[in-house]
């Protein structure tokens, strides 16, 4: 039987969405992260799932930015977005970015099925509104190509940028030298091709839904 991930951070969430796979695939092997950091050792440690289904609202997730990173660590791992977000807009930039396909938090058992069937025969999925829908803007999957290429430690280093966080409050948080952090933001700009750091946060934040938990760095030396 399949093996599935489920990553969402609200309990009784995860509880009906397992319980409506488990009814539509007896026997599914289920294994579930409550934020994008669990989520990551998740997908570590069962790389070879057969489907990843998480919400695009979690702690350490900022719009598309974790389905991104996700999908660059484990190109191999099908993701469905599972969201409560339903405008055509965010479906379309979802599969844009990575996801094989879209299902609303709002959807019954009978639509869970039918996507789930899908994905996991190799196709995508989309929601009926959202299949006109035009493709994301390509400055946006321009970035989220280069995001890509940025290590988890510098992913997570500019997440923390994009929190206000300088250098060495990110140094103290990860545990590290500030000469690290200042290597790992080097980097970012350059895998960006960013001139500074508020230009890196500002192209991240490309990614964002609503432009919602960003906030401008302060330049440092």
């Amino acid at each position: 039987m399949p093996t599935l991930l489920i990553a969402d951070d609200h309990p009784l969430f995860r509880e009906a969405l397992r319980g409506a796979v488990q009814r539509i695939m007896p026997g599914v092997q289920l294994f579930e992260a409550d934020s994008v950091q669990a989520l990551y050792a998740l997908t570590d440690a069962h790389s070879d799932a057969d489907l990843v289904l998480m919400d695009l609202n979690m702690p350490g997730a900022q719009g598309f930015n974790a389905l991104v990173h996700l999908r660059a660590l484990h190109p191999q791992l099908p993701v469905v977005v599972v969201s409560a977000r339903e405008e055509p807009s965010v479906m379309r930039r979802a599969v844009d970015h990575g996801a094989v396909g879209f299902i609303p938090k709002s959807a019954d058992s009978n639509t869970i099925g039918q996507a789930l069937a899908a994905v996991l025969d190799g196709e995508h999925w989309l929601p009926e509104a959202a299949l006109n829908e035009p493709p994301t803007d390509a400055v946006e999957r321009e970035i989220g190509v280069r995001l890509r290429e940025l290590t988890p430690q510098q992913f997570r280093v500019l997440q923390m940028l994009g929190s206000g966080l300088l250098n060495k409050q990110i140094a103290w948080e990860l545990n590290v030298s500030e000469a690290t952090i200042k290597a790992h933001v080097t980097a970012i700009l350059r895998k960006l091709g960013a001139t500074n750091r508020t230009q890196a946060v500002l192209m991240a934040g490309k990614l964002a839904i609503d432009g919602e938990g960003i906030v401008l760095p302060a330049e440092e030396d």
